[in-house]
This record gives C-alpha cells, sequence and structure tokens, in this order.
C-alpha cells in the first residue's frame, strides 16, 4: 500500500436522467465512466479512492464504494458522504466528478504540487472540476454543500483560501449530461 497523504474522491451517484441511464455505467473508449475516474484519480497520486455510487451500485475495483442513500438530493449530499468515509490518515482530498473523461492526470497532479489548502482546477481561467481540499476545511466545506453543488458555496465564502491551478494542459473539463454531449465527446 502506497503512503499517500492525499486521497481521491470520486462522485458518481447521480442516475444521469437526461442522459438517461447512470453515468458511472456509461462507457467512454471502452471504458465505464466510474473506472475512467478512478483510474484519473489514482495516476493523479491519490490513494486510497472513494467512490460515492447512488442511482447505480456497481463493483469498482481498486476503489472503496460507499452508498448515498440520498443521491437523489443532488451532489451536494455526496460530496458530505464521501468526505465522512475518507480515511482519518487523508490530510487531504482531490474530487473529481465521474462525467468528465476528458480531464487527465496530470491534472490532478498539479492540484496536489500546488501545496495550497483549497485548489481549483482551471481551464481557460474558468474555475471547473478537480477540487482539492484539505482536512481542515472538509467539515465547512460538508456543511455548505447542498443540492447540486460541492465544494462552491464554501470557496465562494472564503476567496481568500482558494488557489486557483491552471490546468489547460491537462485535459478539457466538458462533462456528459446529455446523449448528445457524449456523442460530442467520442473520438472520431
Amino acid at each position: 500500500m502506497r503512503a499517500s497523504k492525499v486521497a481521491g474522491l470520486l462522485l458518481a451517484a447521480g442516475q444521469g436522467s437526461r442522459l438517461g441511464r447512470p453515468k458511472a455505467l456509461v462507457e467512454y473508449e471502452g471504458e465505464r465512466l466510474v473506472d475512467r475516474g478512478v483510474r484519473l484519480l489514482e495516476d493523479g497520486g491519490c490513494h486510497p479512492v472513494v467512490v460515492v455510487l447512488g442511482a447505480a451500485t456497481v463493483q469498482v475495483r481498486g476503489a472503496v464504494t460507499v452508498r448515498n442513500p440520498d443521491w437523489a438530493a443532488g451532489m451536494g449530499s455526496s460530496l458530505r458522504v464521501g468526505l465522512a468515509a475518507l480515511p482519518e490518515e487523508a490530510e487531504s482530498v482531490v474530487v473529481a466528478l465521474v462525467d468528465q473523461p476528458l480531464i487527465r492526470s496530470g491534472a490532478v497532479r498539479e492540484l496536489i504540487g500546488s501545496g495550497a489548502g483549497l485548489a481549483v482546477a482551471t481551464y481557460g481561467g474558468r474555475r471547473r472540476n478537480p477540487v482539492l481540499i484539505a482536512r481542515e476545511h472538509f467539515a465547512a466545506v460538508a456543511r455548505l454543500a447542498e443540492g447540486d453543488v460541492g465544494a462552491r458555496p464554501f470557496m465562494k465564502a472564503h476567496p481568500e483560501l482558494v488557489t486557483e491551478v491552471p490546468c489547460d494542459g491537462h485535459g478539457d473539463p466538458a462533462d456528459i449530461d446529455t446523449p448528445e454531449d457524449l456523442g460530442r465527446l467520442q473520438p472520431e
């Protein structure tokens, strides 16, 4: 077992209502999005990786899975469940979303390498995912996470704590919400 103090957290609980199926089960380039997300975090230097599931229950190799019984309430509840499931030795966590298959592990490494206690990946100057959160902020982030927002309310309330980490060379933060998105993002 690797001795890392940065855990990974993959939020994969949604049912993908506009997509027509849970995003965790969607295949992209022959790999389920959930497996691709776990690999993103592992290759970026996170250990362990915790996956929050909800609408679909699946086996995920190489990760700890936890179920969010309140997954229908949105991403905020999944973030709370995931933060609570992290091992005590994790000093920080990189949070990624299952529906962003074009982000590469370099973005995770950049966040970890920033040395920040609260860092957000930027692409073209816009804040996106993944996000790094130090343990000292877990409780406050969890308190403010509700509906379909995760760490954004905490970052907005504490701009002085946020480090923006440019990740333009490490993929594309486009997400898959609809069948059209999936078709558009598939390689030709």
